[in-house]
């Protein structure tokens, strides 16, 4: 294949992975940390201690569970995941899960008191207070799933543990830049570098547009 051919399968491949990987791990994280923002007290607390603590698990840790659970002879090697893009997905949303839990945390928690007692001023019950924080904040919560998805496309470990880096199936930016460099195949590893960048400065100005300045 061409340098133009891999660079384009590869960088198609990449966001999409990546992309799937953000929008699946925003599936449980924006209700559960929604919920636990509105219970408010220990629940709250110990909620976001827990995905703070999650935020410093070593990937290469997760990488390691996640590829003896889909091993052949693993409890879901039956289902024949392991270096699949599927895998990767999977991965890679357990890796932002934490991320993006304790992002979501903090633009929501910053309104909670004025939010709810607002809300209840106006005989709103539970579902309409959890839905008025999604609907106030929806910038904020967008944001944190952008910058779940800069995670996930510059992740190296998980993707290379259960992807495999399989030429034309599962090779993506960071393991495809790594074993180019190693080949010396070094105008294959700056395409993609520089593509990688582009991506998180477009990345970087989005979250810059929705509000973010940390």
């Amino acid at each position: 294949m061409s340098l133009p051919g891999e660079v384009v399968e590869i960088t198609i491949r990449s966001l999409y992975v990546s992309l799937t990987a953000s929008l699946l791990a925003s599936t449980w994280s924006i209700p559960s940390t929604i919920y636990a923002v509105y219970k408010g007290g220990k629940l709250s607390r110990g909620y976001i201690s827990l995905m703070n603590t999650l935020m410093g698990f070593p990937t290469v840790l997760i990488g390691l569970l996640l590829y003896i659970l889909f091993s052949r002879s693993g409890p879901l090697g039956i289902l024949r995941l392991l270096y699949t893009p599927e895998a990767m997905i999977i991965g890679q949303a357990v890796l932002v899960t934490p991320l993006v839990s304790s992002m979501i945390y903090e633009v929501v928690s910053k309104e909670r008191g004025e939010l709810i007692e607002m809300a209840k001023t106006f005989g709103a019950g539970g579902r309409e207070v959890v839905e008025l924080l999604v609907e106030e904040n929806r910038e904020g919560i967008i944001g944190s799933i952008v910058i779940g998805f800069q995670r996930a496309v510059g992740e190296l470990g998980i993707a290379l543990m259960l992807g495999g880096n399989i030429a034309g199936y599962t090779r993506v930016f960071t393991t495809a830049i790594a074993l180019e460099i190693h080949k010396g195949r070094f105008d294959l590893a700056i395409s993609l570098g520089l593509i990688l960048l582009l991506i998180d400065l477009v990345l970087v100005a989005i979250i810059r547009l929705l509000g973010w300045r940390r």
